[in-house]
């Protein structure tokens, strides 16, 4: 091999791109690590400060009583049943609407333009703001369907908003089974409708709670879309069906936030730690039951 050999600058221009890769790949690596642990400490200090100023304001008094101008006499007892009430209306109108159509579109819609147009626009439907869903809402089920500034009405509104994110995540969890799951129960004589009943949604059961989980989570979080609804930011009396006015707990903190005395920033801690705990117990409900079906199913 002589002094400029072709061969040899090959192997040399190979070795320094497989460095180059090389460091780019630890690079990258160390970027991911640092932002999901500095993404875990940012949010571990919020949370630790919210309980630490809010985790002493949650108790019996707080939890049963109504708001007041009087930071100590008031609670979020009407919030919270407002709450309760808007996130099993929600998850009753979104879920099988929600499903029920990434079935279609996964096993009975034709592959031609107008599914994929119908697909692309609940994409892009997931990402549009929130607000615009609340103007939505305000004009199709507060005027026109004449609810007013119901339970029901936000709770519509509400399902709107989730709806693509469900649509979507049930999608892609039916399209992961495995065709020869689908193959098999035609093979042995299953209709259609069977084949998706019993051997589909089940194997897919898990995904589809679990993206409808984070898009309840979501709900119970939006503030926008029932503020432009006109949702009440004080109400001294428990939600008694879902015709009735109500306010939700995102609500009742913000208006705790805006007030200028230093105790009902207390208070908003305390609706935050309440509001958390809300989320947490759904979705350990949600994931019990996912764990349930995928045992059934095995």
């Amino acid at each position: 091999m002589t002094v400029g050999d072709p061969t040899m600058v090959s192997n040399s221009g190979h070795a320094q791109a497989r460095t180059r890769r090389r460091v780019f790949g630890v690079m990258f690596y160390a970027l991911t690590i640092g932002s999901t642990v500095l993404g875990i400490v940012l949010l571990a200090a919020l949370l630790i400060d919210v309980f630490a100023d809010g985790v002493n304001q949650v108790d019996a008094h707080f939890l049963t009583s109504y708001p007041s101008r009087f930071p100590d006499q008031s609670g979020l007892r009407s919030a919270l049943l407002g709450t309760l009430w808007m996130l099993g209306l929600t998850a009753i109108l979104a879920f099988p609407i929600g499903v029920g159509a990434a079935i279609y579109l996964e096993e009975y819609a034709p592959a031609n333009w107008v599914t994929r147009f119908i697909q692309l626009n609940i994409a892009n439907l997931a990402g549009v703001p929130s607000v615009v869903y609340g103007l939505l809402g305000l004009g199709l089920f507060v005027r026109w369907f004449s609810l007013g500034r119901s339970i029901l009405a936000g709770s519509m509104t509400m399902s709107l908003l989730i709806l693509p994110l469900i649509i979507v995540a049930s999608r892609e969890s039916i399209r992961a089974v495995p065709d020869s799951l689908r193959e098999g129960a035609f093979a042995l004589g299953a209709t259609r409708w069977q084949m998706v009943r019993r051997t589909v949604v089940p194997a897919a059961a898990g995904g589809i709670l679990t993206g409808t989980i984070l898009a309840l989570a979501r709900a119970v979080g939006e503030t926008a879309p029932l503020i432009t609804i006109g949702a009440l930011t004080y109400i001294a009396f428990d939600p008694q069906g879902p015709m009735d006015l109500f306010t939700v707990l995102p609500i009742q903190i913000f208006n705790w936030v805006s007030l200028p005395q230093k105790d009902f920033a207390y208070l908003a801690a305390g609706g935050i730690c309440v509001l958390l705990m809300v989320l947490l117990i759904a979705n350990s409900l949600a994931v019990f039951l996912r764990y349930r079906m995928q045992r059934r199913l095995q």
